[in-house]
């Protein structure tokens, strides 16, 4: 399946909607809905709400977390906002502010 993929270096201000899979390597600033994956890279930076199927945290994201799946926070991951998830793995090394709210 194809990704979108908003590169390292890219900055994107305002609402992202995707079909399919979303990888962030640069930073998004709004809103991002996704009807599958999320994954937030090292050096990703996303200022946003996120909706999507299963996410994933490598880098930094500042806005709540709305996962129909699951919420992996992996070593490096920095998250300050509440999360809803059916499961949530923290790895060791990531960083997490927030509520969780596993009764999806």
């Amino acid at each position: 399946m194809a990704s979108t993929v908003i590169g390292a270096g890219i900055t994107i201000e305002g609402e992202v909607t995707s079909d399919e899979d979303v990888v962030v390597q640069g930073t998004l600033r709004g809103k991002l809905v996704a009807k599958d994956a999320v994954t937030v890279e090292h050096g990703g930076v996303v200022e946003a709400d996120i909706a999507g199927g299963p996410v994933s945290v490598a880098g930094h994201v500042t806005g709540n977390i709305n996962s129909s799946d699951r919420v992996d926070l992996q070593n490096g991951a920095k998250v300050v906002g509440n999360v809803k998830a059916t499961r949530i793995t923290i790895a060791d090394g990531a960083q997490f502010k927030g509520n969780v709210d596993m009764d999806v």
